[in-house]
């Protein structure tokens, strides 16, 4: 008797083992545990992975020790070559015949962060992270890598280029249909939008999109304050309004990262300190004619290009980037500690720049987080630096603050730096203890592995589509409509023939074929006619766009903005009474094509689907101008550069046929009552910032 209670209680415990001691991929105290490579090690029934493969539990490998301890113990093993290769972020290229050869040779040089542009299927992103992540746990001490990508929810997109000054196309339609992630309105169309409630809900519906397919970093989103009207990267922004982005980035920040950052977060690099639109006639610093920042109003550093900064360290971002630009010494005063006794700023690169990251950006706006340099800011675009050799550049940026260098594919100039005693080997330390806490809190050191078919899932959800598409109706501004032309209700487009025409109009006109494609299947009560004799109405959508390579931005509607035939517009307009629908990828010129429209529709970056259910009715239109259209070239002309239209002299807005002023904040609708915006989570903390 006594024996057979012994081998049930032997066995009852055999049981009990089993069933408690969870495998390597289970769930396990709330700390999931994947190893692929490596072994595992079990310790009072807890799962932990032996990344250096020594047999036995490193501090650094204990995910019940806090993370300040585990990032010291690895800091302790890691040698300066791997040190050196964490700070880099080379571009992720796929290379036909042989996808992973770019990054394993990197991962061979410690790299372990990787820029992702490539927009193939959630599943391919999946399977890409995990081939990645195989190859790094295989390494000696097992650190795991970061894919990082732009935004990659909008209608559009940047493109995967391999260098930005040869790219004349550098913004892309998204791609559309099974596996891709869910497709929302520009960022000027999300500021439309005036919800940010919605915001929040892209944002986490985003976050799951990402982190399904192994993207745990972003390059975004951007807290520039779009003063500069000729400035191509605007529709990058949030617009003009400091309050309005500085609410959206917040929003974000939370919505991506959550409360605090964790194993559910997606990490953000809030971008371009301190603030990138305050451009010297609109020209880019990705160009030498365009490597400085000018503030000809006194105080407007503060007053318009920072609070969304303020913002954003508030809400946690986890990362800024400062941008190529230095400050100009032809700026108005600003209100900061001068350089020297005869110059207020120093005139290098941000990333260079001490008085900018250490004093203002870590001291007087207590950011925690660490720096991440743009793409090439040491390299091509190392503005004010370029005599410095490439260690001295790397020495400069670090003692600025800087921590991790993007577009750098070789450690070894920040290994002779510490060489030559340009570096610290503690400068060294304290930039890995900022990356390697990230990944640590992001929960990659025990699982960076996804399940590809589970990404599939997550981005096919139809709800985050249709969620997104209420984003793409809500981003809609009507500016004009004569004589309630619209909405066009089933009594009025009874006997109604609808031409339409896309500007441009694409290779053997595909963009307008296209355009009418999809009107006649989402809505075929519409009777089209591709005669505009026969037309009764028309509708006109116009995207002008400009070249990012252009030396001298212009923003008329026209030849330098790939509407190659605006008189075909006008001759439309003046035939049959026109819904004019204008996409505001810039505040466009639209003097010569407004007053002969019937109604004018302001678009930014939306799907074809939401322009209709808005003229149909279906959708009241509800959106505001997230940015000031300007009245013509003379207010361009006199554009004080670093301030909003909003506050710009009366004149600088352009006046409707109608009498109405397209400025900031304006937005038709078909009914008379619409609820105002929803008032700031920081307006207190930003009126009251720069007093303390």
């Amino acid at each position: 008797m006594k024996r057979r209670k012994a081998l049930a209680y032997l066995m009852a415990m055999v049981l009990s083992i089993l069933f408690i001691i969870p495998s390597v991929d289970a769930q396990n105290v709330n700390q999931q545990v994947l190893a692929r490579v490596k072994e595992t090690l079990t310790v009072n029934g807890k799962v932990f992975k032996d990344l250096n493969s020594n047999g036995k539990l490193d501090d650094y490998e204990n995910w019940e020790l806090s993370i300040e301890k585990r990032v010291a113990d690895l800091i302790s093993k890691m040698t300066l070559e791997e040190k050196a290769g964490l700070m880099i972020i080379p571009e992720f290229r796929e290379i036909e015949g042989s996808k992973m050869e770019q990054p394993n040779n990197l991962i061979d040089q410690h790299a372990r962060y990787f820029v992702y542009r490539s927009t193939p299927s959630a599943d391919v992103i999946a399977n890409t992270n995990n081939t990645l992540q195989e190859k790094a746990e295989g390494t000696r001490l097992g650190i795991p890598a970061v894919l990082i990508s732009n935004p990659r929810n909008h209608f559009t997109m940047i493109a995967d280029i391999t260098d930005f000054k040869k790219a004349k196309d550098y913004y892309v339609p998204t791609k559309e249909g099974p596996g891709q992630f869910s497709i929302w309105p520009d960022s000027l169309g999300l500021a439309a939008t005036r919800d940010l409630d919605l915001v929040k809900e892209f944002a986490q519906i985003a976050r799951k999109e990402w982190t399904s397919a192994g993207l745990r970093k972003m390059y975004g989103y951007n807290a520039d304050i779009a003063t500069q009207p000729l400035w191509a990267r605007i529709l990058e922004t949030f617009g003009e309004s400091p309050k309005l982005v500085s609410d959206i980035n917040y929003t974000l920040i939370k919505g991506f990262q959550g409360e605090e950052l964790d194993k559910n977060s997606v990490s953000l690099t809030t971008k371009h300190f301190p603030g990138g639109g305050s451009r010297y006639l609109g020209k880019d610093p990705h160009f030498e004619e365009g490597n400085f920042n000018i503030y000809p109003t006194p105080g407007s550093l503060q007053k318009y290009h920072l609070p969304p900064f303020i913002a954003a360290i508030e809400a946690g971002t986890n990362s800024i980037l400062p941008y190529y630009a230095y400050p100009s010494n032809k700026s108005a005063d600003q209100g900061l500690p001068p350089y020297n006794d005869k110059q207020q700023f120093e005139e290098v690169g941000f990333v260079f720049n001490k008085a900018f990251i250490t004093d203002l950006l870590r001291k007087k706006l207590r950011f925690k987080g660490y720096v991440n340099s743009d793409t090439g800011a040491i390299i091509d675009m190392a503005w004010g630096a370029k005599h410095m050799s490439r260690e001295e550049r790397i020495a400069k940026a670090m003692e600025a603050g800087a921590n991790i260098f993007s577009g750098q594919k070789d450690p070894q100039p920040l290994i002779n730096a510490v060489n030559q005693r340009l570096v610290s080997e503690e400068q060294i330390n304290q930039s890995v203890a900022h990356l390697l806490t990230e990944m640590m809190t992001l929960g990659l050191f025990e699982n960076p592995y996804v399940n590809p078919k589970t990404a599939l899932e997550v981005v096919n959800n139809r709800a985050s589509q249709e969620k997104a598409d209420l984003a793409h109706r809500k981003s809609i501004v009507l500016l004009r409509n004569d004589q309630n032309l619209l909405p066009l209700k089933n009594t009025k487009i009874k006997d109604m023939k609808l031409y339409v025409e896309s500007f441009p109009a694409g290779v053997q006109n595909a963009n307008t074929i296209a355009l009418r494609k999809t009107i006649q299947q989402y809505d075929p009560d519409i009777t089209l006619t591709n005669h505009l004799e026969e037309a009764t109405h028309a509708l006109v959508w116009i995207k002008p766009k400009q070249d990012l390579l252009s030396k001298h931005p212009l923003i008329s509607i026209g030849p330098d903005t790939q509407i190659q035939n605006k008189n075909r517009i006008i001759k439309i307009q003046k035939t049959v009474p026109t819904i004019t629908a204008i996409n505001f990828s810039n505040p466009w010129l639209i003097q010569e094509i407004e007053p002969n429209a019937a109604a004018v529709i302001g678009t930014f970056g939306v799907k074809t689907e939401a322009l209709i259910d808005v003229i149909r009715g279906k959708f009241n239109p509800t959106g505001k101008l997230p940015i000031t259209i300007p009245a013509n070239q003379n207010a361009v002309v006199n554009d004080k550069m670093d301030v909003p239209g909003f506050d710009e002299a009366p004149s600088y807005v352009y006046q409707a046929k109608s009498g109405d002023k397209y400025g900031f904040g304006f937005g038709l609708s078909y009914n008379t009552e619409q609820k105002e915006a929803k008032s700031s989570y920081i307006d207190t903390f930003l009126r009251n910032f720069f007093n303390n």
